[in-house]
This record gives C-alpha cells, structure tokens and sequence, in this order.
C-alpha cells in the first residue's frame, strides 16, 4: 500500500515541433536502462530515510524523494553469496546449488546454464556492466563475463578473503583485481577501492549513453575491511564506518548525476538496495539493523530485510512509501517486464513481476509467500502480514569487536521456538503470537513443509570446475 505520494513532474519543450516529435519517438522507442546499486552488509538501520538519525545520506534520500521507497523488501539469503545469486537469478539460492558463501577454496560457482538479469538483457540487446564485488565463483568459468556481462572491474569474492583477515578460517591468499578477465593487480587499496568502482561504473554508463545498459555496481564497503578516501575519512563523525556509507552516498549520486547530465533519467530504472544485513559482530566497524531483530547470518528481519529505493521518473511515484512485500527474486521478472525481454529458453523462476507494485497501482500483489532458508535449512515464511518461525538455532552476538576485530558469535546456545509475529505491528519479531492463532500456525507450517518438496524436486546441478 502506498501510504503517501508527492509526484514531482517535469515537462521539457522544443521550439521546433518537428524536433520535438523525433525526440519523443525517439524516447518512446528506446530501450530503458537498469541501474542496480548493491551495498554489502549495509543495514536497515544505515541510510537516513529509513533511520533518522543515522549517518547522514543525501544522495540516496534524494533518490528516495525522486521515487519510492520500500519498507517491506527482503533479499534471497542473510548472507553474501545466496543473495546475490537470488537476485541475479530470481531463484532461491538452494535452487541453484549456491546456499553458501563460496571463498578461493571453492570448486563450484553459478552454472553458465541458468539465466541471469545480464544474460536475459544481453541477448536482447543489452550491454552490461559490473563493477566491484561478484562472489559467485572465482573459477573462470563462472566468471561474469560468463553470465552475459560484456565489462567486468572487480573482485571475485568478499574483500575480507585476503592476507590481512584478522580472523581466518584458513590462510588467504592475495585478492586479485580483475579487469574482465584479466587480473591487474593484488591486494587493492580498500581506502581507494569505492572511488575507484564510481570511475568505472560513471565511465560506463558514459560510454554507452547511446545504447541500452544494465550497470550492476555490487560495491565492497561497507563489509569488512572497511576504508574510505582522504576526502571521506574523518568527515562523517560517527568513526570509520560512517565515513564508509558517506562515500557510498557520494558514489550514488556520482552516477545518478551522471545519468541526468546526460539526460537518461526518464528511461532508466535505478534501484539502490543492499545484499544482506549488517555484520553486527565487528561492532564499531559494523552498521545498524535499525527496529528490526539480530542481523546478518540470521532470518530475522536484520538479516533480510534491507533498504530498496527505486526511481523512474514518470514511471515510478515520487516520494511515495510503499510497505508492500517485493523480494529480490522479483528483480529478474520485473526487469524483464519493464525492458520488453523475450528469451527462448527460460529456467523456472521465483520471482514474480511486481512492476505494479513499483507503479503504486492499487492492485493484488502478486509476491504472497516468501521463504527465509539458511543453508539448507528453511527456519521461516512471511505470507501477508504473518511471519513464521519453526524451530530452530540462530546466530546472537554475545560481545561486539572494535577495531576491525569481530566479536563473539554463538550460533549453538540460541534456539527459537516455534514462533508466530504480526510483523505490520511488530517488525522487530518480538511478542509471539503463535498459541493465540493455532489454525493460522497449521496453515503456515503445511506451506513450509510443501516447500521443502518443491526445492528438493526443483533444484537444478551447481556448476562444477572443469577438470
């Protein structure tokens, strides 16, 4: 439902007739562009126009007052590598054999066989670009050059899988810096690495201003290690961790800028959201859940319900708030929608095409259920305004670290009982509610245990390495 809508319009004129008819057959053939903006362990609680208060960002409150912002989105997994495998397939992640975090030990990585947003928008005559963070296999075969995008400046996991992690589970080696296929460096700069992904993604949508685009920038920050520029470090007064989400605010605005300047604005869908929640263990140098329970690693809303701003001018409501549930599965459908996709082969999807829901039309949304799975493990749904837990272990975080260091996880000593909350009024999953609706708790519970059928004979194989 939208709660409150405050449309901003803008009519541009020509003086010649003539011109401005080409102009307008111009725009109402062109394909639109998609811009998707993914922070990395950025929490609830960590943008301005979800948490006042918070660190301070312009840029994408800005975004929010020039379309709408979402207070009910939910990412495929609590973790790095499943949610962005969720996004870029509209599939669960258990679907696709990417229910765990992959690292520089992994032999497996996204099939070349299931179809992402980039390679849907390739074969239709997309060009597509990503910049910073991949995590879906550092094989080259899994490589995003092998998913449909043409540019590739990044790396290929998490930046804390490195020499200087201050924790390892095992000794990394250096982290590569690839420019496509080939890697150009070691061990980048984390102080410089955010500037640096702006360069190229601005570059991009530059370079390309005259042909449909999919620019997909997954930044590093604010994951650990964190870092910012001189021109960030120190500004923000709320530590390290504030100077980080200062300069990704900045590096938004750096590439919406850019996309007005060169007049793009009205045909390009930008979505600004975050893959996960907040890593709370590394304390000073972690972000905030805001209202909501536990955080990243965990099904509670901090581990899954993040920001998601979206704009469209004259597509999308300006400064609308809209508290209907969309997913990230719902990317890939919605932006097939939205850019007039066709595919002759098509895997089966999650997602669901929730382009009205972005539109505020008043209409049934079409996103009933969603599943929170965790590994393997299916521990939650969310249908309406109904969320249920069955039992099961969580992550709680018994002392927060300083410094870059993390702190105490307990993931053995903390078990949920079965648990129902009303999360319109209690999104911080707090009274149970469960003995008061028992037929409501059978309802939800037979969904779970139907699910459970479906991902076992729906799942298709991991892709392997060659050997």
């Amino acid at each position: 439902m939208i709660k409150s809508t405050f449309l901003l319009c803008g009519i541009a004129g020509s003086t010649l007739l003539g011109g401005a008819t080409k102009a307008a057959e111009k725009k109402e053939n062109a394909k639109p562009n998609v811009v998707i903006l993914f922070t990395d362990d950025q929490g609830y609680g960590d943008v301005n126009c979800y948490n006042k208060g918070a660190v301070q960002t312009p840029n994408i409150d800005k975004l929010a007052q020039e379309g709408t912002l979402f207070t009910n989105f939910y990412v495929a997994s609590a973790v790095c590598t499943p949610s962005r495998a969720g996004l870029l397939t509209g599939c669960y992640p258990q679907r696709v054999g990417m229910q765990h975090v992959v690292d520089d030990l992994s032999d497996h990585g996204l099939s070349s066989e299931e179809m992402t947003i980039s390679s849907i928008l390739k074969q239709n005559g997309y060009v597509n670009g990503l910049f910073g963070k991949w995590h879906l296999g550092h094989h080259p075969e899994f490589m995003p050059l092998q998913h449909g995008f043409n540019e590739f400046w990044g790396v290929p996991y998490s930046f804390d899988m490195w020499p200087i992690h201050p924790d390892p589970e095992h000794p990394y080696p250096a982290l590569p810096l690839y420019d496509n296929e080939k890697i150009i460096e070691y061990n980048p700069n984390v102080n410089t690495i955010t500037k640096r992904i702006t360069e190229h993604a601005v570059d991009f949508v530059e370079k390309h201003q005259g042909e449909p685009f999919f620019l997909y920038v997954p930044y590093t920050q604010p994951h650990v290690p964190l870092g910012a520029s001189d021109e960030f470090r120190g500004k923000s007064g709320q530590g390290l961790y504030g100077d980080a989400i200062m300069e990704l605010d900045w590096s938004v605005g750096e590439i919406v800028k850019k996309i007005d300047e060169l007049g793009l604005n009205e045909n390009t869908l930008i979505i600004f959201s975050s893959d996960n929640g907040p890593w709370i263990t590394y304390g000073d140098h972690a972000g905030s859940s805001g209202n909501l329970r536990e955080a990243k690693g965990t099904t509670f809303g901090g581990g899954q319900k993040v920001p998601f701003v979206v704009r469209m001018p004259g597509a999308i409501p300006a400064g609308a708030y809209n508290d209907e549930m969309i997913t990230a599965l719902d990317i890939l459908p919605t932006i097939m929608n939205v850019t007039k996709s066709s595919m002759v082969r098509m895997n089966s999807i999650d997602g669901v095409d929730v382009w009205s829901v972005m539109k505020g039309e008043k209409i049934e949304n079409p996103r009933k259920d969603f599943f929170f799975v965790l590994g393997e493990e299916i521990q939650a749904v969310r249908s309406g305004k109904w969320k249920l837990h069955i039992p099961h272990k969580y992550r709680v975080v018994e002392k927060r670290g300083t410094g870059g260091m993390p702190g105490i996880q307990n993931e053995e000593d903390y078990t949920l009982e079965l648990s129902l909350y009303d999360i319109e009024k209690d999104p911080s999953e707090s009274v149970n509610l469960a003995n008061q609706h028992p037929k409501l708790v059978n309802e939800l519970q037979k969904k779970i245990e139907d699910f459970k059928i479906y991902l076992k004979e729906s799942s298709r194989p991991v892709g392997r390495i060659k050997k």
